[in-house]
């Protein structure tokens, strides 16, 4: 049986240590910055992103990987015989998978190409899953049916940036930074939905509050991910809050990518987890 060796997105939420461990490929995309274009975790780091998008005239814009970049990693990933399986961020985030699906079709192999659904952790949990399914030797169909529906919740305390994209009318906009508007986003596969809206503190609060509770009434969460923007001791500080209700939970807590920081802004943060 050939092997079957992953591949996804930079926009995917892993460690560095379950990317080394399970063999997994990021193909990076590209964020463009007052004409200056970087490549996500080559010449950029998270860190700097925040900064110079904070320094920016624009809003920073997003670019999924030259289909030409796909080719050549798949032709590396097949070289041996191994079979190719690329899970990259939903369709209507991003056109990055049809762009791999186009370059699958221009090379003399098999790859196959599988739209998550989701992105960051949520899309962390699926890659991870087949990588792991594949190291035990499952094959493609097995894996393929494996991956699981996941379910990801995201606070989105600043405007700032879903404004400039023109996620919100200007008119909505402005009244929405006005009266401290926050937003409770919630996708499903594929769909990102508006759940809630509320005002200031009270409502983030609330919000943590309900997720905790949820996570408390959900049986056999093994794995949840908390990936945020510009708040690593609050998000430590959640991470806690739900270890309590549920100890037997691993929690990654970590920065999120340049791809999710341009759409999301300041103080955004998401909350992502599966049960088996």
């Amino acid at each position: 049986m050939p092997n079957i060796k992953v591949i996804t997105d930079s926009s995917v939420q892993l460690s560095p240590e379950e990317i080394e461990k399970y063999g997994i490929t990021v193909v990076p995309l590209s964020i463009t910055i007052d004409d200056k274009t970087y490549v996500d975790g080559e010449d950029i780091t998270r860190k700097d992103f925040i900064q110079k998008m904070d320094n920016a005239k624009e809003l920073p814009k997003t670019s999924q990987p030259a289909i030409g970049r796909f080719v050549d990693e798949f032709k590396k990933l097949a070289a041996d015989g191994s079979q190719v399986l690329g899970i990259f961020m939903a369709k209507c985030l991003s056109g990055t998978v049809d762009a791999a699906r186009q370059a699958s079709e221009l090379v003399d192999f098999d790859v196959t190409i599988f739209d998550s659904g989701y992105t960051d952790r949520a899309m962390g949990f699926e890659v991870l899953e087949a990588a792991k399914m594949a190291q035990a030797d499952k094959n493609l169909d097995e894996i393929i049916a494996r991956l699981k529906q996941m379910h990801l919740e995201m606070m989105v305390p600043d405007l700032t940036n879903i404004i400039k994209g023109g996620r919100l009318g200007a008119l909505a906009g402005r009244v929405a930074t006005l009266l401290n508007i926050r937003l409770f986003l919630e996708m499903t596969t594929n769909v990102l939905n508006i759940k809630a809206k509320g005002r200031g503190k009270k409502f983030t609060k609330k919000f943590n509050q309900d997720l905790i509770e949820q996570v408390k009434n959900t049986p056999n969460i093994k794995h949840l991910g908390i990936s945020y923007v510009d708040t690593p001791d609050d998000m430590e500080d959640l991470a806690n809050e739900l270890k309590k209700v549920n100890p037997n939970m691993d929690i990654l807590v970590q920065e999120t990518s340049p791809i999710i920081i341009t759409h999301a802004g300041h103080g955004a943060y998401a909350v992502m987890f599966y049960s088996e």
